[in-house]
């Protein structure tokens, strides 16, 4: 039995449930990807083009700081990694944290939540972050997903 991991970045709350009933649902241990400078509300305003995301969304090079370093990732067979969709991608906080691990070997599967796009382009985005022998997954938004839908797809891996 492979051992799982669902690690998450949640700006509001919102990928944290999702990240807490998948954990569940998939018997996998739980991480939050916290940044090391957390975000205010005026930082998370996307209206505002000189908000921190929106500064941080719009440049290709920005890793934010991450709080702290999962410590036992080579534990891990499988591993869930979860975000809120920005700018219909992945925050640049998950580019941090894919870059900062050892993935080979693994499965990766992300996971997501937003209040209205798809994963847009995040797998194309994410994936060469990492070792090429990582084996990622598409991914599923969990968004208004029932518990029993939940149970099965995390069943899946």
């Amino acid at each position: 039995m492979s051992k799982k991991l669902v690690a998450y970045f949640s700006a509001s709350g919102v990928t944290k449930v999702a990240a807490e009933r998948l954990a569940k649902a998939a018997g996998a241990d739980l991480f939050e990807i916290q940044p090391a400078n957390p975000y205010t509300r005026a930082d998370l305003d996307w209206t505002n083009k000189k908000s921190r995301s929106s500064v941080e969304m719009n440049d290709p090079n920005s890793r934010p700081e991450i709080a702290e370093r999962l410590s036992n990732m080579e534990d891990y067979d499988t591993v869930f990694i979860g975000f809120p969709i920005w700018w219909y991608v992945a925050p640049t906080i998950i580019n941090t944290f894919i870059e900062n691990y050892d993935f080979s070997g693994k499965t990766i599967v992300p996971f997501a939540t937003s209040g209205g796009s798809g994963m847009g382009k995040t797998v194309e985005i994410l994936k060469p972050l990492c070792s090429a022998s990582a084996k990622w997954d598409k991914g599923k938004m969990l968004n208004r997903v029932s518990e029993q839908d939940m149970q099965n797809w995390a069943e899946q891996f």
